[in-house]
């Protein structure tokens, strides 16, 4: 243990201005990240307010089991994960092939309205967005009703249907994310070596043969990377997403209710503080436990694409 402190002060004084440098951010993450994890303990107490946090008595793995007794924690994981995957995969996949597309335009002003308007759809608010939906899908005035009843066709109920909300929310997904994430790709792309690209257009490779023998293998680092960042996150829905898309419509919590919004609609109407926090605790190591995985996956089958 000796050896140890003494290495590091002797690692302090050679950088001490660099240590300097790093420790108010070591600070902020240690007031904002690590000591609320103390309230990891409401997750195995019976919580109660007039006791406080570690006044309230302990009931071990009870909160895990009222989540999991009724389907429902089961029915919120599956949800997650298969909204996480179909979102990571559109949406990565759309950035990719955008940000091709652009690098491949010739037109110098275009090139630049076509990123600006690809990369607006960031900065618009799920709140407006769920707006957007609303106006779209709704049964009476929506526009997809508005046009089939101009048609002759009868309205369709979308808010009652719930097979049709993981196509509609994985669109909305991948269009507002889309351009946030192709900037990444568009940044590796630009620096690949243009003198692979003369030399390949001078032995005759076309746009389509140069994309798939140069683009895209020089950016596979990129991709993989994104690829493991987005999977740490695969049990942690966007809740304002779906709180703002879907709403409390309880026809639609088996299609799409995720961990998040389960956890805040309880809160809201059960105040279960216990059982929140158990689920907040389940989804935190599950997370952690998935990115491992992935991460050791990806460094058997190549170990500089590994995060560590």
């Amino acid at each position: 243990m000796m050896k140890y402190f003494s290495s590091f002060v002797h690692e302090f004084k050679k950088n001490r201005p660099l240590f300097i440098m790093i420790a108010p951010m070591v600070i902020l993450i240690f007031v904002l990240s690590y000591i609320p994890m103390s309230g990891l303990v409401l997750a195995f107490k019976n919580y109660r307010f007039d006791q406080g946090v570690f006044g309230s008595a302990w009931n071990g793995f009870e909160n895990f089991r009222y989540l999991f007794s009724s389907g429902t924690g089961w029915l919120i994981t599956k949800n997650t994960i298969l909204y996480n995957v179909l979102n990571l995969i559109t949406s990565q996949a759309l950035a990719i092939l955008i940000a091709i597309a652009i690098t491949e335009m010739k037109g110098k002003y275009f090139k630049k309205i076509s990123q600006s308007v690809i990369f607006l759809p960031y900065f618009i608010s799920w709140v407006i967005v769920g707006t957007f939906v609303y106006n779209l899908f709704n049964y009476e005035t929506g526009l997809l009703n508005s046009i089939l009843e101009s048609l002759g066709h009868e309205s369709v109920n979308f808010y009652s249907m719930p097979g049709v909300w993981p196509i509609i929310i994985c669109l909305f997904n991948s269009w507002k994310w889309c351009g946030y994430n192709s900037v990444i790709y568009i940044a590796a792309i630009t620096g690949i070596d243009g003198e692979c690209y003369e030399a390949a257009e001078i032995d005759g490779a076309n746009i389509f043969q140069r994309i798939k023998f140069i683009t895209l293998p020089s950016i596979k680092p990129t991709i993989i990377t994104m690829l493991l960042l987005q999977v740490g996150r695969i049990l942690r829905g966007d809740f304002e997403m779906f709180y703002q898309i879907v709403g409390n419509n309880g026809q639609l919590y088996n299609a799409t209710d995720v961990i998040d919004t389960y956890v805040f609609r309880s809160l809201m109407q059960n105040s279960n503080l216990g059982m929140t926090a158990a689920a907040t605790f389940y989804q935190s190591i599950l997370c952690f436990i998935i990115i491992i995985v992935v991460n050791q996956v990806v460094k058997k089958i190549d170990k500089d694409l590994a995060l560590f």
